[in-house]
C-alpha cells in the first residue's frame, strides 16, 4: 500500500524562484567576466553549478516523496533513496499535534517540502519526510531511526492506524501547544523582528534588480555592476537560510546575519548608483 505526499504550491514557487535565480546568475557571470577573468569565472561557476546540481537533487525528491507500508514494513521514498523501517524496529508510534517548532540542520526546508535532519524542540533530532509538518506529523520512533511523516490528510488516520497495528504499539499522542516554551522555544516564523528583516532583504534584492534593469541598459557603465547583482543573488539565499538556523540556537545571531545581507545589498546599490547615475 503507497501513500504519496502531495508537495504543497509553495514548492512550485520555490522551482520558479529559484530556476530564474540560477538563470540569471549563470547569465551574469558570462556577461560581466571578460575571458582573461577566466580564474574568477570558473570560481563562480564551479560553486553554482554545484549548487544547481544539489537543488536539481531535492526538487525530484519533492515530487516523488512517498510512504509504502507493506510485510517488511515501512518504506520511505524519496528521490533514489529508500528508507526500510522494519515493523519490529518501531518502539513508539505518536500522534504529534499542535503548532511544531522545526530547526532544520540540513535538508530542504520548503514552503511545503521539508526533508532532512531536523530538530524538533521540545522533541529532539527527527528525519522528516515531510510536505507541511508545522501542524503535526507521524513520529515514528525505532531502532534504526527517529522519522517524521505527514500522508495526505484524507490518508492520514488510515496510515497511523496501520502502522500502529503492524507494529504492534499503541498510540500516542504529544500536543506541541502544551509544551513549554522554555523547551519549545520560539520559531523565527513568529517572531515579528526576524519576518521584518527577511523582507527587507527581500524587497532590496528586488529593488536593485528593478534598477539595474531600467538603468543600466546605455548608461555606459562596467559590466562588473552586473556581478555585483550575481553576489547578492547568492548571498541572500544563503544570509536567509542560515539565518533561520541560528535563529533556534541565538536569535540575535540570525537578525545578525539579515542585518549584515541589508548592509552589503545597500554597499552593492549605493556602488551602482554611483557608477550608473552620477557619472
Amino acid at each position: 500500500m503507497e501513500y504519496r505526499a502531495k508537495p504543497g504550491k509553495g514548492v512550485w514557487l520555490t522551482v520558479f524562484v529559484v530556476v530564474a535565480a540560477f538563470a540569471l546568475a549563470l547569465w551574469g557571470i558570462e556577461y560581466s567576466l571578460d575571458p582573461e577573468d577566466r580564474v574568477l569565472k570558473i570560481m563562480l561557476l564551479a560553486p553554482t553549478y554545484l549548487f544547481m546540481a544539489i537543488f536539481a537533487f531535492l526538487a525530484v525528491g519533492a515530487f516523488n516523496l512517498s510512504y509504502r507500508v507493506g510485510e517488511k514494513g515501512l518504506s520511505l521514498q524519496w528521490g533514489a533513496y529508500t528508507k526500510v523501517v522494519p515493523w519490529k524496529e518501531i518502539t513508539h508510534v505518536i500522534k504529534v499535534v499542535g503548532k511544531c517548532n522545526l530547526c532544520s540542520i540540513i535538508g530542504a526546508d520548503w514552503p511545503g517540502y521539508q526533508v532532512g535532519i531536523y530538530i524538533a524542540k521540545g522533541l529532539g533530532p527527527i528525519r522528516l519526510y515531510a510536505t507541511y509538518p508545522d501542524e503535526g506529523f507521524i513520529y515514528i520512533k525505532s531502532n534504526v531511526g527517529f522519522f517524521g511523516i505527514t500522508p495526505p490528510a484524507e490518508m492520514y488516520e488510515e496510515m497511523l492506524q496501520y502502522i500502529a497495528q503492524h507494529a504492534g504499539k499503541e498510540i500516542e499522542v504529544i500536543d506541541m501547544d502544551e509544551i513549554p516554551e522554555e523547551l519549545k522555544g520560539q520559531s523565527e516564523k513568529d517572531d515579528y523582528t526576524f519576518r521584518l528583516l527577511k523582507s527587507i532583504n527581500v524587497w532590496m534584492l528586488l529593488a536593485y534588480g528593478i534598477y539595474l534593469l531600467v538603468f543600466f541598459p546605455g548608461s555606459g557603465a562596467p559590466k562588473l555592476v552586473i556581478l555585483l547583482l550575481v553576489l547578492a543573488i547568492g548571498l541572500f539565499f544563503f544570509n536567509t537560510s542560515n539565518a533561520a538556523r541560528l535563529y533556534q540556537f541565538s536569535p540575535g545571531g540570525g537578525y545578525a546575519i539579515l542585518a549584515l545581507g541589508i548592509m552589503v545589498n545597500g554597499i552593492f546599490f549605493i556602488v551602482s548608483f554611483g557608477e550608473i547615475t552620477l557619472k
